[in-house]
């Protein structure tokens, strides 16, 4: 089902802004976590990339109808909101009406062994741009992803790693990248590129509960490497080790499936 400001299968404005320029952001998550606790997360992170962007963000309650609407068999759902309709050119529209997209589908399958064994994941190619007033927030503009995911057709690599142009790790295609060094749990700084995800936010909240330290900054490939255990997340797939990367093999850590854990049973 797909719901635009809340009627089922409506239509699209072809002048929706959307549509033409990528304005606007988007989410997605569990129906799970968009009726406990972890859909007050989501939204806040939503309704901070609409600020970012100075788009009026729906109310939560609008978004809690439209789930209302979707059935207890959806496993996905993605939120959408646009600027809205507008005249042709890049200049937004002094007032708009914002549009609301929420759309379900069923739960990718994956193999089980990718959350118990891990994962193996490759370099892709494309350099992400560096843009410090969109980085962190997940627009709708997902063409640097959509190219560097048609690198690859094995489908026993299930990841690609996204670095920028100055060979600093950023994070995967569709997630966000720790790494374990002793008693340190290391992500990549975001504040350039990179999309910021709730499940990343959510772990880096939950290090402390196993006596990990953070550290946030910038990561190569060889701090990779010579990490103890790494490891990918996001609001789908929960978090999956990274077992096989290029040169570099690892066993089964004990973190991952610590923080599988702590995600799929504590509701923030």
């Amino acid at each position: 089902m797909i719901l635009v400001n809340g009627v089922a299968n409506a239509m699209i404005q072809p002048s929706d802004r959307g549509l033409s320029y990528g304005d606007g952001v988007f989410r997605t998550l569990l129906l799970r976590d968009a009726l406990n606790g972890n859909w007050r997360r989501q939204y806040a992170k939503l309704a901070s990339d609409c600020a970012r962007l100075r788009i009026a963000c729906p109310d939560a309650t609008l978004f809690e109808q439209d789930f209302a609407q979707l059935g207890s068999d959806a496993g996905v759902i993605k939120l959408i909101v646009t600027r809205g309709a507008g005249q042709r050119g890049y200049m937004p529209p002094e007032l708009t009406s914002p549009t609301r997209i929420v759309s379900a589908a069923p739960l990718p399958v994956y193999p089980p062994q990718c959350a118990r064994d891990g994962v193996a994941v490759r370099v892709c190619g494309l350099r992400l741009s560096r843009q410090p007033m969109l980085a962190g927030i997940k627009h709708l503009n997902r063409l640097e992803n959509v190219l560097a995911r048609s690198e690859w057709q094995d489908p026993d690599i299930m990841e690609g790693l996204l670095l920028d142009d100055t060979d600093h790790v950023i994070g995967g295609t569709m997630t966000n990248l720790f790494a374990v060094r002793g008693n340190v749990l290391h992500t990549p700084d975001l504040s350039n590129s990179g999309i910021a995800g709730v499940t990343r936010e959510r772990i880096m909240g939950y290090a402390a509960n196993l006596g990990l330290a953070v550290s946030v900054g910038q990561l190569t490939l060889n701090d990779l490497y010579a990490s103890d255990e790494v490891m990918l997340c996001n609001s789908i797939i929960g978090i999956w080790q990274i077992r096989e990367l290029e040169r570099k093999k690892w066993l089964n850590g004990r973190y991952t499936a610590l923080l599988r854990t702590l995600l799929e049973t504590i509701d923030d």
